[in-house]
């Protein structure tokens, strides 16, 4: 019996077959891609030859299996692999193995917050907050895994309550990832989630009566997208002088009222199912 390797990418090239191996021939043809392209790429063809000697081609034959899986391992996990394993320390709140797939000079970037997060530090901050504020019940489901031929993979999201899906929850993150040792870790991140806010055409308008003043006034345009932080830091600092002394108490005071109205929900409910249960249960 004979085994032929062939790895796709080039036409195959001329094969190297060692005397000493009776039949058994490696082809070897260089290709581009992920770990994960790589192995999915790669392809055994077994020929028949006589019967004869069977047990010394049955030795070849496992020997060249061996050496194809021991170069799978050799490749490690692909990026959309390593991002699978990565939403499952977050469901699972394994805080410390999530820890290693975080490089330490990571920025993670979710367009929610004004400022990107630099550092494993900061972003391990980030993901004790998520996990403690997703509770038991709520886990990240994935929809959509997929990845480039570099280090780079993208996954759209959304987040369940006992398996129901929440509104207003769906997400995407894109992920770029680099080898440090014998495992990939996430380099930078960039996350975007569904708004609850749902302005339709609004937004068109929006953007045709803002090009129109952009471009109607380039150089003020110029300085505003090239420095939109120091305008949201002005807006910032005038809310807090003039607006947070009388905006504040009344947030706080709403909020209060909102936990309030929760806890009476929480009680009222609670007191219903303990009823039923006691009597029809």
């Amino acid at each position: 019996m004979a085994a032929t390797v062939n790895f796709y990418g080039q036409p195959p090239q001329q094969a190297i077959c060692p005397r000493g191996v009776a039949g058994l021939t490696f082809v070897f043809s260089p290709f581009k891609g992920s770990s994960q392209s790589m192995q999915n790429k790669m392809k055994m063809t077994c020929l028949r030859k006589p019967a004869s000697n069977k047990s010394f081609s049955k030795r070849w034959v496992n020997l060249a299996v061996s050496a194809a899986d021991d170069f799978n391992l050799k490749l490690g996990p692909s990026p959309s692999d390593m991002i699978k394993q990565f939403y499952t320390c977050i469901n699972e709140k394994n805080l410390k193995e999530l820890d290693g797939y975080i490089s330490d000079d990571c920025i993670f970037e979710d367009c929610s917050f004004l400022q990107p997060m630099q550092g494993k530090k900061e972003v391990m901050h980030f993901f004790e907050q998520l996990t403690a504020g997703m509770g038991q019940n709520v886990k990240i489901i994935l929809e959509h895994v997929c990845e480039d031929d570099g280090f780079t993979a993208g996954v759209n999201w959304h987040l369940e309550w006992k398996t129901i899906q929440i509104p207003f929850t769906k997400g995407s993150s894109f992920y770029e990832c680099s080898q440090k040792e014998d495992r990939l870790v996430i380099k930078k991140a960039l996350v975007v989630t569904e708004s609850p806010i749902k302005p339709g055409g609004i937004v068109l308008t929006l953007l045709r009566n803002v090009t129109a003043i952009f471009d109607d006034f380039p150089k003020a345009a110029e300085w505003l997208l090239k420095s939109p932080h120091v305008i949201t830091r002005f807006c910032l600092k005038i809310y807090s002088r003039l607006l947070a002394p009388f905006v504040n108490p009344l947030l706080a005071g709403y909020i209060r009222a909102w936990n309030l109205i929760a806890r009476l929900f929480a009680f009222a409910l609670n007191t219903i199912l303990h009823f039923l249960k006691n009597n029809f249960g």
